[in-house]
Order: C-alpha cells, then sequence, then structure tokens
C-alpha cells in the first residue's frame, strides 16, 4: 500500500485561482523468497562441446529475482498546477534484500526516472529514463505480470518483462477515450555527427472495454547492444550487452540472443489478449523480434554473422480467483526461431504455474514454477539448453525451476 508522506497546501497567488496541491508518495515492493533450481550450467566448454554441470541449486533471498515481483522503492510526486495541469514525477530504485545493493547493474534509480507534465484529456508527456510502450500497453496483459520473473520469454528478448529501460526518452501517454488508450516513445541516439546511431523509438494502443483486452506495440532500436542492452551502468560500451558465450571457468548468459549482439537493428512487435469471464481471465499474447542487419558491429561478430534473424513466440494463459484470497494460473509459452544462414533455428517449450495466497490487502505468499525444454541450434551455433528466467542456464536442454516466497507492498 502506498502511503503519503507530505502534501503541501500552496496558496494562490492571484484572486479566483484555485490552490494548488503538491505531495509525494514512497512507496514499494520488497520480495523474499526461497527458489530452486536444476541441471545448472556451471561451464561452457567450447563451441561444438557440452557445457559442463547438472547439478541442483537453492538460492535464499534472492530479493524476488525468481518470484513474481523483484524488490524496490521508490517516490512519485504530483503538483495541481490549476487548469487541469500537472507536474509529476518518479524515481525508483531496485534493490537487494540480501545485503541492500542496487539493482539495474547497480544504477541508482535504475528502474525509472523521469519528470513530465500532464494535462486533463490530453495525456502526460514524460522525459527521462522510463518503460517503453510495450511495456506500458501489453505487458499487463500477460501471465509474465502474474507468474513473475520465472515466466519471461527466454532471455526477456521481446522486453516484455521490463528488463530495460530506456535511457533518454521523451514519451507520450494518451487518456483513455471511450477504454482506447495510444502512446510514444522515442530516444535520442547522443552520438555526435550521428543523431540516429543508438536511436529508440516505439509506439503502441490498448483497449479494455467489459470482459474483452487487447493492447500492441512495436520498438525498434538501432545498435541494441546499446542503446537497448546497454543502459545499465554496469553496462560495457564495446562489449557484449546482450549475453555470454562462457568459456571453461564460466556458464554462458542468454544464450538464446547472446550471438546476435552485432545487430544494425532489433525491432519487436508484441500483441496480447484477455477476456474476463467471472473469476476466470483467458489469455493469448505473440511477440516477433526481428535482429537485423548481423555483422555490422564487427568486433561483437565472433561467429560471422550476416542478414537477419527472428525470434517469436505465442503464449496462452488461464488465471482463476479461487477465493478473495486465493489465486491460481499456468500458462504455455512455445519460442522458435533464431535461424542465420545454414544454421538450424531454436524451438523453447515452457510450462508455467503460479499460486498466491493474500494475507492481507499488502501481503501475500506465493509459489510459482517452471519447466522447459529447449531443441535445435542457439544463437552462439551450439545445441540449444534450456535457461529459465533470471536464472543461470541449464547443462541439459531441460530445466525445473520453482520460487516460494512473501511479497509485501508499501
Amino acid at each position: 500500500m502506498k502511503r503519503k508522506l507530505f502534501a503541501l497546501s500552496v496558496s494562490s497567488l492571484l484572486a479566483g485561482t484555485a490552490h494548488a496541491q503538491s505531495s509525494v508518495t514512497l512507496y514499494g515492493i520488497v520480495t523474499g523468497d526461497v527458489t530452486y533450481v536444476n541441471n545448472v550450467q556451471t561451464a561452457a566448454t567450447s563451441k561444438s562441446g557440452k557445457p559442463v554441470g547438472g547439478g541442483s541449486q537453492v538460492a535464499l533471498l534472492d530479493s524476488g529475482t525468481s518470484g513474481i515481483s523483484s524488490s524496490r522503492w521508490g517516490f512519485k510526486g504530483v503538483e495541481d498546477l490549476g487548469g487541469g495541469i500537472k507536474t509529476l514525477f518518479q524515481l525508483e530504485s531496485g534493490l537487494s534484500v540480501n545485503n541492500g545493493t542496487l539493482g539495474q547493474g547497480g544504477t541508482e534509480f535504475g528502474r525509472q526516472a523521469w519528470v513530465g507534465l500532464s494535462a486533463e484529456h490530453y495525456g502526460t508527456f514524460s522525459l527521462g529514463r522510463q518503460a517503453d510502450t510495450s511495456v506500458e500497453f501489453v505487458s499487463p496483459l500477460l501471465f509474465i505480470w502474474y507468474g513473475g520473473n520465472l515466466t519471461i520469454h527466454p532471455a526477456d528478448y521481446d522486453n516484455l518483462n521490463f528488463t530495460h529501460r530506456i535511457n533518454n526518452s521523451l514519451k507520450y501517454l494518451s487518456d483513455s477515450y471511450g477504454g482506447f488508450r495510444f502512446g510514444a516513445l522515442y530516444s535520442v541516439g547522443g552520438i555526435a555527427g550521428n543523431v540516429t546511431q543508438n536511436q529508440l523509438w516505439s509506439a503502441g494502443a490498448a483497449y479494455t472495454g467489459g470482459s474483452f483486452a487487447f493492447a500492441a506495440s512495436i520498438l525498434n532500436a538501432r545498435n541494441p547492444n546499446n542503446s537497448l542492452y546497454g543502459t545499465n551502468a554496469n553496462a560495457s560500451a564495446t562489449g557484449n550487452n546482450l549475453g555470454s558465450a562462457g568459456s571453461a571457468t564460466s556458464a554462458e548468459s542468454n544464450p538464446a540472443i547472446a550471438g546476435f549482439a552485432s545487430a544494425n537493428t532489433q525491432q519487436t512487435i508484441s500483441v496480447a489478449t484477455t477476456y474476463t469471464a467471472g473469476p476466470a481471465i483467458l489469455g493469448a499474447a505473440y511477440s516477433n523480434t526481428q535482429f537485423r542487419g548481423l555483422g555490422t558491429t564487427a568486433s561483437l561478430d565472433t561467429l560471422g554473422y550476416s542478414g537477419s534473424t527472428t525470434l517469436q513466440t505465442g503464449s496462452l494463459s488461464v488465471r482463476y480467483q479461487v477465493t478473495p484470497f486465493l489465486r491460481v494460473g499456468t500458462s504455455f509459452d512455445y519460442t522458435t526461431g533464431g535461424s542465420v544462414g545454414d544454421k538450424g533455428s531454436a524451438k523453447y517449450e515452457q510450462f508455467n504455474l503460479e499460486a498466491g495466497y493474500s494475507l492481507s490487502k499488502a501481503t501475500d505468499l506465493y509459489v510459482t514454477g517452471a519447466f522447459q525444454h529447449a531443441s535445435g541450434t542457439d544463437s552462439l551455433g551450439r545445441p540449444a539448453v534450456a535457461d529459465i528466467g533470471y536464472l543461470s542456464p541449464s547443462a541439459t536442454s531441460k530445466q525445473v525451476a520453482v520460487s516460494a516466497g512473501i511479497r509485501h507492498l508499501f
């Protein structure tokens, strides 16, 4: 629950002017859980060799990284300027409940940091580090936001779990017109002499009417290794921010997309729909991501790729409110793609489960689980391995993960 820290009444400067109201709200989520995952990879031996590992791992208090919500805290502020116009701001930081360290690679207020203006009937304009339109419109309809971080699509390649924030961005979000909303975002490249080098733009819309909801979005990122994946404080200016091929002493990271860091452009189209029938919510979604111009950044093209490749995921889900306190849900995701030239594509099949019990309006207990099976050839040109959520990849084609914990909102 959100608690207002204070509200300042500002006297009108001119007779007859409405009194302006200003307030700041402190809010957050604190999540702690225990996570079990099997077949954990400890090292990647070579391009053709099998990964090393295969044992199980239990993680304590991972700050919700494997749970339904990552831990965070932030401030929201609003000042009523009168005439239906308000100034707004939001500063939000991820954190670890293990040791208090910052999330998002050590980025202070790494989740969100923006300021804006809103006008009644016209919408909101904001500037700063913020979410693209797929997160604003499509993500709220997905099982990802219900089942949590174990249920993301491989490497969150479509950013529907809000893994990546957009820096230096300008965004517009409309008000709701008969249930219809729309918006757009543009991020300037910031490269001297080449304004399009790292530019990113997105546009989307959503409609909610009665039991039916639908949303769609498109995102286009130039030099995605920097403009989309390289926006945290610990990102590399020249290295691979999409993932890693691993080594004889380290595991792979994001093998579904790590080989595509040399792309000139990433474009993602995503759509989702839900239908509410009493206590049940039925959902379907589809996302399509193209990595274009592979090999453009020669220093990142270790596999000699060229041309383009596509990853796509189809999802089906069911959520059910058993009682006012107990909820359950399940989903199935099918991801395919990643073929380049004569290299075969990969397939990832994932089955998800989630259950939660509300102890109060602010606190709930939850358990979430996922099983993934991978096949084919991944982005690194190797036999695809399972890779659930933000956990270490599997040493085999299969992986199971289960997370149980407690979440408190304030």
